[in-house]
């Protein structure tokens, strides 16, 4: 039995891969049309189906959007009793169904028509009702389901998804649409977090920044770093410049060195001089990949006098989703 069942498991993945490698040749001027009307478009791509079909629109709809083609989907049900007003005809339709004679998809073109928009059809059937009425047809048929039953849409859906993957991008291709443009409609993804979310969105400012001055007891710079939280104190001169730090660790060290003499050192006998800085406008990833190149654990944000207008944590990027990128480490 359980022979079987991978026999038949293997046998739908090797069906369903026919589907998509039978598209491969139908690529072609129907294809590139479709694509210059998509490219074209002055309004939205308007993508409907029924069912399963309905389901892989949805998805063909999502793909669009989020590579710089404004799409939607309109359920063809919906449509027939007043969701239809929301084509117009700058619009593009892109119609999915399998057989070409889904009854509440053909009931949409007589007004699809007089709304003026153009309808791409994806069908698996070429003297179907809807190509007929189409003004551009894409064959996504399949010599077979992988339904055993030949009932249950599988190898067409696959089908009929993966043309929609092409169109999507094809489309993002001749648009030029970049990381960065996918970064800005997608905000709360790694990417987005990684190319739009700065240091100055995310460091601490005013009085939560650890700060003392230079003539300060090490009492005082314990204090700090202990009210403050962060590990790590700066350390300023009369003019409010940077120039040291103190962290817990160097309080660790000078405490086993020194002992209670500790106490009777001054702040600038104890500082790190030249700490490592960043400017408010890098993005987060720059700030975390260089508190991993130098191993630290913050640092401190400077404005053009050399003056901290905050400091950002390596845990308050981590909690903001900021992550190096997984195609290398850096950037």
């Amino acid at each position: 039995m359980k022979e079987d069942l991978i026999r038949q498991a293997k046998r739908v993945l090797e069906i369903e891969a026919a589907a998509v490698n039978g598209l491969i040749d139908r690529i072609g001027k129907n294809f590139l049309r479709a694509v210059d009307m998509l490219y074209y478009c002055q309004g939205r791509v308007v993508v409907t189906g029924m069912g399963k079909s309905g389901l892989i629109g949805q998805k063909i709809a999502s793909t669009l959007s989020s590579t710089g083609t404004p799409a939607l989907f309109l359920h063809p049900a919906e449509g027939i009793h007043g969701d239809l007003g929301m084509v117009i005809q700058q619009d593009v339709v892109i119609a999915l169904s399998n057989s070409g004679e889904t009854e509440e998809l053909l009931r949409l073109i007589p007004a699809i028509k007089r709304a003026g928009a153009p309808i791409i059809a994806l069908c698996g059937n070429s003297s179907s009702t809807l190509t007929s009425h189409a003004d551009l047809f894409l064959d996504v048929s399949v010599k077979e389901e992988a339904c055993p039953l030949g009932l249950a849409p599988t190898a067409s859906t696959t089908a009929a998804l993966a043309m929609g993957d092409a169109l999507a991008v094809a489309l993002l291709s001749k648009r030029g649409f970049k990381k960065e443009d996918f970064a800005l409609l997608h905000p709360g993804g790694t990417l987005g977090k990684q190319l739009l979310l700065r240091v100055e969105d995310i460091m601490h400012k005013g009085e939560d920044i650890p700060l003392v001055e230079e003539e300060a007891a090490f009492t005082e710079v314990v204090a700090e770093i202990s009210k403050k939280g962060l590990g790590v104190t700066g350390v300023v001169d009369r003019e409010g410049r940077l120039v040291g730090i103190v962290t817990d660790g160097d309080l660790r060290r000078l405490i086993q060195d020194h002992g209670e003499k500790v106490f009777t050192l001054s702040t600038s006998q104890v500082m790190t001089r030249n700490p490592e800085t960043i400017s408010s406008s890098e993005l987060g990833v720059r700030a975390l990949s260089q508190m991993e190149r130098f191993e630290i654990t913050a640092l401190f944000v400077l404005d053009q006098e050399q003056k901290p207008l905050g400091i950002v944590h390596i845990h308050d990027l981590l909690r903001a989703g900021v992550v190096l990128k997984l195609e290398g480490r850096g950037v």
